[in-house]
């Protein structure tokens, strides 16, 4: 039997990051580095210079292919905060990354502001939690020539998880929400051959939502575009497992590899190490063959 990722496995032309350029012909692994005060999972750790650069050079020696730098924390609650500060947190370290480990770095950002800087700083590609919707995000994102990552999401992270519904089956939605997009991309100068998409688990969804959405991710993959996906250490194993977030890793790992199966080309992670083991285990099992995903991120 065919797999269902065959779609989407075979004739993958690179993603040209900046002057790097990364293979999606295989899954690759995507390291978070937050530098932010309040993150639900790694708040606080991060936010000096010298400790967020020795931890993404931690992650890229356990085999991520990018790095993930976020400096607007967009958990359940979380508050907006000010471009600004948010370039002041983000700026440094990006231009640290791509200067003294010539890392291959998203930044996971809504602001134009930051979009901007962070590519003249070096930045690879831009990670939208909010699919270019912010005002100049999408002029700013056309204009960078980087790749984007459009993801879905219902309301905002203040008020997101209150009371998630919808009025169709959560992949339809998933699928329209982002076919809209694309569509606004493109009009607006930014060709597919730049854009990937991540479905939002967590993002205004509640557990049934996340669960079945993950049992049809085949669904976004009919859009013919990279999936990116991000579920390491949300709450959606915690509530199924009964796990705190210090203790989700086993179910991530599961999630991942399900992820890989059902097709996804990214996983945004924050345990690298575990998760390019699983990944490399289950693409074997699935290929019937080894390959390292962790050597294909050329200059």
């Amino acid at each position: 039997m065919q797999p269902p990722f065959a779609a989407l496995s075979g004739d993958v032309p690179p993603l040209c990051c900046g002057h790097h350029r990364l293979d999606l012909s295989v899954p690759r692994v995507m390291g978070v580095l937050n530098v932010t005060p309040d993150s639900f999972s790694d708040g606080g750790r991060h936010n000096v210079l010298d400790d967020a650069l020795r931890h993404a050079e931690r992650m890229l020696a356990e085999g991520a292919a990018i790095i993930d730098v976020g400096g607007e924390s967009t958990r359940p609650g979380a508050e907006v905060v000010p471009a600004q500060q948010e370039l002041d947190r983000v700026a440094p370290v990006v231009e640290a990354l791509t200067r003294e480990l010539d890392a291959l770095v998203s930044v996971d950002t809504s602001n134009a502001e930051v979009m901007r800087e962070a590519s003249g700083l070096g930045a690879g590609m831009l990670n939208d939690v909010r699919a270019l919707e912010r005002e100049g995000a999408l002029a700013a994102a056309a204009q960078s020539g980087l790749p984007v990552c459009l993801m879905h999401r219902q309301g905002e992270p203040q008020t997101m998880q209150q009371a998630p519904d919808y009025d169709q089956p959560i992949e339809d939605a998933v699928v329209e929400f982002l076919m809209q997009r694309v569509a606004a991309c493109e009009g607006a100068g930014l060709g597919r051959e730049r854009l990937l998409l991540d479905p939002g688990f967590g993002f205004g969804k509640t557990v049934e939502h996340n669960l079945r959405l993950l049992n049809r991710l085949e669904a976004l993959g009919e859009l013919g575009l990279p999936l990116l996906v991000g579920m390491s250490r949300k709450s959606m194993i915690g509530k199924v497992l009964g796990r705190p977030v210090e203790e989700r890793l086993a179910g991530g790992l599961a999630l991942s590899a399900l992820a890989v199966e059902r097709g996804a080309k990214v996983l945004r992670v924050h345990d690298v190490a575990a998760t390019v083991d699983a990944v490399n285990m289950t693409w074997a099992v699935l290929n019937e063959d080894y390959c390292d995903i962790t050597t294909e991120v050329s200059q």
